[in-house]
């Protein structure tokens, strides 16, 4: 990448930007069928495949990153992704709520308040994670990755059994919230592709196709863009946090809009709690690739980007316990306060050395 203009760097990063537009709202409506139909949505393994299938371009960007040695844009694209992805929920609550109230007002549910606290959890264990030795690992893993990790599927099957029913009124849904169940925009989207005509199969490959290209354009996005933004003196964890974390982030833009729309608000929120729970998982890939332990070698700014994560889902969580009714700028004020104080932290990002 380094031999090529910076024009054709800068075309590449917008082309594969694109393409992880695309790829990824084809992953999500696939994922989406091929749940539906081999009866996964609610299962563990409907879980698992949901945060991996809607996380490629992480994965393929973490994967790149460690293998080229630069653990930096690898750290700060995890982070910082997380960080961005929880302002989508203000892209969303501005745009794509009908009627007009706040996101979290229709959403609200203990399922999503426990979501949001797994995020918070897996952050805390990150932080800790991050004053470790360096040297304590054992057969190239280490003890906070796979901690996480850990944590990470333990709470999915805290999650499952939640969704099947909390001793709570309403199930653990809020009076007044979306009429329809979590979940019923999945089926919207299985019969609008059965009535097309589009088989198991055709979705399958539909599927596989979209991961490829999600794949390719990751390690393309993350190669191009770490060389054109670094000669323009943008620091890899700037990088990494904001013009990286928001050409993954478009895929979560365009299907939580999708949800919205089709009034399943909760699932909304759910996909973009579920992605940051997700994307801590990938130290432990990036510890396999690299060979030693990532998380030890974070910068003070790393931990930062942590930091600026928990107080975002912190935000949405009291959002979704105090359900706020009314709107400023066409937003609840959770979103609100959310979007300034990503704005703020962002800023103090930058003035941060190193």
């Amino acid at each position: 990448m380094g031999s090529l203009s910076s024009p054709v760097l800068l075309a590449l990063f917008v082309a594969s930007a694109a393409v992880i537009w695309y790829a990824g709202i084809k992953l999500s409506d696939t994922t989406d069928v091929l749940s539906e139909r081999l009866h996964l949505g609610s299962a563990l393994g409907g879980l698992i495949m949901l945060a991996i299938a809607t996380n490629l371009p992480e994965v393929a960007i973490t994967a790149s990153a460690a293998m080229s040695g630069q653990l930096d844009v690898a750290v700060g694209n995890i982070l910082g992704g997380i960080a961005l992805q929880t302002v989508v929920l203000v892209v969303l609550d501005a745009a794509g709520v009908r009627p007009r109230a706040p996101l979290t007002r229709l959403a609200a549910s203990l399922v999503l308040v426990l979501e949001g606290v797994l995020v918070i959890v897996v952050l805390a264990v990150v932080v800790m994670g991050t004053q470790l030795p360096g040297d304590l690992s054992f057969a190239r893993v280490d003890p906070a990755s796979l901690s996480i990790t850990a944590l990470w599927i333990v709470g999915l099957l805290l999650l499952n059994r939640a969704g099947k029913g909390l001793p709570w009124h309403e199930g653990g849904d809020a009076p007044g919230a979306q009429p329809e169940p979590r979940g019923h925009s999945k089926g919207k989207k299985e019969k609008s592709a059965s009535d097309k005509g589009i088989g198991t199969t055709r979705a399958a490959l539909v599927f596989g196709a979209a991961a490829v290209a999600t794949l390719v354009a990751g390690v393309v996005i993350e190669r191009s863009g770490e060389e054109f933004f670094g000669r323009q003196g943008l620091s890899g964890i700037l990088f990494g946090a904001t013009v990286l974390a928001a050409a993954t982030s478009l895929p979560e833009v365009s299907t939580g809009l999708t949800s919205t729309k089709l009034g399943d608000y909760q699932l909304a929120i759910s996909d973009i709690f579920g992605g940051n729970a997700f994307l801590p998982v990938l130290f432990l890939l990036a510890t396999l690739i690299s060979g030693k332990p990532v998380l030890p070698t974070a910068h003070h700014t790393d931990i930062y980007l942590t930091a600026l994560g928990i107080v975002l889902t912190a935000v949405y969580v009291a959002g979704l316990v105090f359900r706020p009714q009314r709107q400023f700028l066409r937003m609840g004020v959770d979103s609100l306060a959310v979007l300034v104080m990503y704005a703020a932290g962002i800023a103090g990002l930058a003035t941060i050395s190193g």
